[in-house]
């Protein structure tokens, strides 16, 4: 009789460690945070739309880096930049399941980024003009945990920029996203 009260004990123990591993497996309602990369620093906000779609908004800066002949030095440009991302994390209850981290978001996602590009002030060593844009990208990427409040996130996709002043005969091109961020949580 006592074995099987010890039994029952230990399987309403895995039961219950099951049932909180699977509560958890929904996104953040809310993450505020702060990101930075090699080429800008951004504040967002990450709200919960479903149990693994989310839309993560942020405003920030871009920099960039361009040079021309090899008499010139290279030149750098900083542009602000707002951004609207929904987020699909299609594997975050695989990762509640497995018993891995999923606080803060913790998963693998899929996107449609959404950024607006503006020529409102820009900060460069060089005379440059920026002409503002739109692009559209989606986008494959990952977010981990570093401890409680930090974080890193990568993600690339291949889209489309609108500029919206003509270019001689351009409207737009082909656009890369590529981002490596380190950020933290509030």
């Amino acid at each position: 009789m006592k074995v099987l009260k010890i039994m029952t004990l230990i399987l309403m123990l895995l039961f219950g460690v099951k049932v909180l591993s699977q509560q958890k497996a929904t996104l953040e309602k809310s993450i505020f945070g702060i990101q930075t990369g090699f080429l800008g620093f951004w504040v967002n906000n990450e709200s919960r739309l479903l149990s693994n779609l989310s839309l993560k908004s942020e405003l920030g800066v871009d920099a960039g880096l361009f040079g021309g002949s090899s008499n010139d030095k290279i030149g750098s440009v900083v542009v602000p930049v707002l951004t609207l991302e929904p987020r699909y994390y299609y594997n975050i209850q695989k990762r509640a399941v497995n018993n891995k981290v999923t606080a803060n978001n913790s998963a693998n996602f899929i996107a449609l980024n959404l950024k607006y590009q503006s020529d409102v002030f820009v900060i460069s060593n060089k005379n440059v003009d920026v002409i503002s844009t739109i692009s559209i990208i989606p986008k494959w990427g990952i977010r981990r945990n570093l401890g409680n409040n930090f974080h890193y996130e990568t993600g690339f996709g291949v889209g489309y920029r609108h500029f919206l002043e003509k270019i001689n005969s351009e409207k737009g091109e082909v656009a890369v996203d590529l981002h490596v961020r380190i950020g933290y949580n509030f």
